[in-house]
């Protein structure tokens, strides 16, 4: 079967995105999945998002790690789907889809440059050493210095499977502050890799920066390996809400291939 996809990235984290409303891609097909992610014998991506019809939303987001198995909330991976709805003309200037943690709203700021609310975040965890939270995936962050010279594939991946987190995996950042800004870079379960940019996790990180700092602020600019993201929101008390994470969102290339 020969199927029409289309490639996103935001921020350089990079995704396939397919159309399908008709059910033609089976979800369950893990194989196929990994195999269209890997970037040697496949299209190559940080993950892979199928765009579905959604009784009460505008579309559902279902998404993929690159190991072919469904993940959790995608942040980058969100906000690219939002610019591919908007191209193929499915929502206009704001948007209500479904994601497998709940609705999120978007709005389409340029064709290419996307504003994502995400879910409201509670129960922060600080044990002085990290902070660990869930912004739609679950997220270690670790505020460190020289961040351009940490090694973070060797570094990450030892807490990642480690004994607290090795059965349900985590996502692992670590991040720098610097002149008010934020230098993040992420090792993120299902890829098992470092990649250029992670969404949740850049959100993750802007609000143990608000804890860590002491001041809460409720903005932040962020950059990570592959590009700029903003991230905003409001405190209430312990709890987080009115998160929004903002940033490009870029159609690449398109084409078919076999599956």
């Amino acid at each position: 079967m020969n199927t029409q996809f289309y490639k996103y990235q935001g921020a350089g984290n990079d995704f396939i995105v397919i159309d399908n409303r008709e059910l033609l891609i089976d979800k369950n097909d893990t194989k196929t999945i990994k195999k269209l992610c890997d970037r040697r014998f496949g299209i190559g991506a940080d993950g892979l998002m199928l765009l579905q019809s959604k009784q009460g939303y505008d579309f559902e987001m279902v998404y993929f790690n690159s190991d072919g198995k469904e993940g959790t909330m995608c942040g980058n991976g969100g906000r690219c789907i939002v610019a591919f709805a908007y191209f193929l003309g499915i929502i206009k200037a704001k948007t209500k889809f479904w994601a497998i943690d709940g609705e999120h709203l978007a709005d389409v700021l340029q064709d290419d440059y996307i504003n994502l609310k995400m879910g409201d975040v509670t129960g922060v965890e600080n044990n002085g050493e990290y902070y660990f939270l869930n912004t739609g995936s679950p997220h270690y962050v670790q505020f460190v210095t020289g961040i351009e010279e940490l090694d973070v594939f060797n570094v990450g991946r030892s807490i990642r499977y480690n004994e607290r987190f090795k059965e349900e995996g985590t996502n692992v950042n670590f991040v720098e502050e610097i002149n008010s800004r934020l230098m993040v870079r992420t090792y993120e379960r299902g890829v098992e890799n470092e990649t250029l940019a992670c969404g949740t996790g850049i959100t993750a990180c802007a609000i143990a920066a608000s804890l860590h700092s002491g001041k809460e602020k409720e903005e932040y600019d962020v950059k990570a390996v592959g590009g700029d993201l903003k991230v905003r929101y409001k405190i209430d008390g312990d709890s987080f809400k009115d998160i929004w994470l903002e940033g490009s969102a870029v159609r690449v290339f398109s084409g078919e291939i076999i599956i």
